[in-house]
């Protein structure tokens, strides 16, 4: 009975774990690729409802021309930047100071050989402060407690510059062997970032022409509108597009064979890169990356809407008055002639 409990636990965490591979290891919720999400239509099969509701979507005709263009460049860094915290504790100033600088040292010797000179690296001190420990005094009736200066933390930044991904291996060893692990970030600089920016905009700007040609087979003539503008531009590095999970399985197995419980594993959480993604923009320059790269993009929108037609003048109506001249006679009689001007 035992082995038969066994046999169907075991498979039902098989059974789990395999119907949990088709989400991969990590788990998005608005984009769950599972079973359950797959969706029927004829003989094709449709894996996301937005995609199939974007598919089917219902256009609304309308006056207003609208030109909406994005483009986006991956590039390569130029130059790297590796920042490690170093701190180093001693009895005294000067003996903390010492050993800060031997580590230090053995950091650059180990560097100059994997080609990274010294004006690759530069020194940033964090903090140089004493270290205290309490001390307490036994008398005959109490106990007094004093902070006393045991030492001294010597906090440092090592600044460390590189031109190629492959170089940054170097670097953790050397920094490794000083015993240095605290990496605190590497950045990524892009000396040309300007001439990015013009690329993208001439790419923009032929897209507009055509879409302008292409509204003007449709015939509409251009010249009849009016149109307003909005742009924009961003730049996003490697360090804002890193996400996290977490390994789907957390049990073990190994306890079904020495007959005990299931235990539970702690789960590791790992880190991918996944940068923008290309379906929303007209132009993708570079679109094949290997390594993470720096995200420049240019978003430019137009919006033509139809000039005013000008209003027909009412005509003008001529009111033409007549008049009349009239003699009173002197002697006061009511003899009223018309006098004829004409």
């Amino acid at each position: 009975m035992k082995t038969i409990n066994s046999i169907l636990l075991l498979f039902l965490i098989s059974f789990t774990h395999l119907s949990a591979q088709h989400r991969g290891n990590y788990n998005e919720i608005t984009q769950d690729i599972s079973r359950q999400n797959i969706l029927s239509s004829g003989n094709a099969q449709i894996y996301n409802p937005t995609a199939k509701k974007q598919i089917n979507q219902i256009l609304h005709p309308s006056n207003i021309l609208t030109v909406d263009v994005k483009a986006l460049q991956n590039v390569s860094a130029t130059t790297y930047t590796a920042i490690f915290n170093v701190s180093q504790m001693g009895p005294s100033a000067e003996m903390t100071n010492q050993l800060m600088k031997e580590r230090i040292d053995q950091i650059k010797n180990r560097l100059n050989v994997k080609g990274i000179t010294q004006k690759d690296i530069a020194i940033d001190v964090i903090s140089f402060i004493p270290i205290y420990e309490v001390e307490v005094t036994k008398k005959l009736f109490s106990k007094t407690y004093t902070e006393v200066p045991k030492g001294f933390e010597l906090q440092q930044n090592i600044h460390i510059q590189f031109t190629k991904t492959n170089q940054f291996e170097a670097i953790l060893e050397a920094c490794a062997q000083s015993e240095v692990y605290n990496l605190v970030k590497v950045d990524y600089y892009i000396e040309d970032i300007q001439d990015v920016y013009k690329n993208l905009q001439d790419q923009l700007l032929k897209l507009i022409e055509e879409k302008k040609a292409y509204y003007t087979v449709l015939g509409f003539n251009m010249s009849d509108y009016n149109v307003a503008i909005a742009d924009d531009k961003y730049c996003y590095f490697p360090k804002d597009f890193y996400q996290s999970y977490q390994a789907y399985n957390s049990t073990s197995v190994e306890a079904l064979d020495k007959s005990k419980g299931v235990t539970t594993v702690k789960k590791q959480t790992s880190y991918y890169y996944q940068p923008l993604t290309y379906e929303n923009y007209d132009v993708v320059i570079n679109p094949s990356i290997l390594e993470p790269v720096v995200q420049i993009g240019m978003n430019i929108k137009l919006a033509f809407t139809p000039k005013p037609k000008e209003k027909t003048p009412a005509p003008i109506i001529e009111t033409k008055i007549d008049h009349k001249y009239y003699v009173i006679s002197p002697n006061g009689t009511i003899d009223v002639k018309e006098l004829n001007t004409k």
